[in-house]
């Protein structure tokens, strides 16, 4: 329990630490809250193995403190306190999640222009460079005109869908059944979509995981919950946005189904039939994305590579 207590703490108040009374602290200063810091940002962090995406979003606490939350290129968003700031920068450390290594990730930016720019050290050591613009509000239309459904799968082959990034292959369909045998490249269509509504069924055997990628940016989560409380990063939930109101999952290797609906950032999520997420904002991008490009529109994607996972009856129903 102490050690539970200790990292509470150390969260809770980054600049603290067993010494700091012989060393001086930073604080923020009301300078950078004014400056335009404070928003959300889509964030693209370039990599020797080509650019990756990452968000963050940054407000105001109290009179002067600067916090906010943070998606790396993988996992769940994660609470930050900014422990260093400028006029127009910022510098926050935080602890490591799935990446590689066991430090901490450190980011520095500042504002350039309209954007921001630093770079960030993951918890292996490496250090990237990164640039960030303002994430767009996607305001879409209240009540859209929807278009003819599109039914995504064909009987018995892959017309229309790809592996994510050129990956080798280990979906196939057969009987109108799209599945992935074993972990593997995750699988996007070759159509790219802006606001829809979604049905799709889908099964897993016992402690499997997968997810529906909205614009190939925003994960609903899909994974063995049944019997479970409701978390972010559970069934139905956008993956550590939004908790759905109960996981309505079934047992391990019976059919469930989603009916999503998205327009703009508003997200609607039944689940087996059950409204579990009503007309939410889904502030940013998970980790896994495609890109940090949220206005653009994007595919479907389906996360294959971690376990089984069967889908069948997917169709989309584009806004004209």
């Amino acid at each position: 329990m102490w050690r539970s207590s200790f990292l509470l703490l150390t969260l809770l108040l980054p600049s603290w630490h067993p010494d700091a009374a012989s060393r001086p602290v930073a604080r923020p200063v009301t300078a950078a809250i004014d400056s335009g810091l404070v928003g959300r940002w889509d964030i693209t962090i370039q990599t020797p193995n080509g650019s990756r995406p990452s968000w963050l979003e940054l407000w105001v606490s109290g009179r002067d403190a600067l916090v906010g939350r943070f998606v790396g290129i993988v996992g769940s968003a994660r609470p930050i306190s900014v422990v260093e700031v400028g006029g127009d920068s910022i510098r926050f450390a935080i602890p490591h999640q799935w990446e590689n290594g066991d430090g901490d990730l450190t980011v520095t930016g500042r504002l350039t222009g309209g954007g921001l720019a630093g770079s960030m050290t993951f918890p292996d050591g490496k250090r990237y460079d990164w640039t960030g613009v303002r994430a767009p509000a996607l305001r879409g239309e209240v009540t859209p005109r929807w278009g003819a459904p599109i039914h995504l799968l064909h009987a018995n082959d892959l017309g229309g869908w790809q592996a994510q990034g050129g990956a080798q292959n280990q979906w196939v369909v057969s009987k109108g059944v799209l599945r992935s045998p074993h972990s593997g490249a995750n699988i996007e269509t070759t159509q790219t979509f802006k606001d829809f509504k979604l049905h799709i069924e889908f099964r897993y055997p016992k402690e499997s995981n997968s997810g529906v990628y909205l614009r190939g940016r925003h994960e609903v989560q899909i994974q063995d919950d049944y019997g479970l409380p409701p978390m972010d990063d559970r069934f139905s939930g956008v993956y550590g946005f939004i908790s759905p109101s109960r996981i309505a999952a079934k047992p391990a290797g019976e059919w469930n189904s989603y009916d999503i609906t998205l327009v703009g950032r508003m997200v609607t999520v039944v689940a087996n039939g059950q409204r579990v997420i009503c007309n939410q904002e889904i502030p940013g991008t998970t980790g896994g994305a495609i890109d940090s490009n949220e206005g653009a529109p994007g595919p479907l994607l389906l996360q294959g590579d971690h376990g089984p996972v069967e889908f069948r009856n997917i169709i989309i129903t584009p806004a004209r």
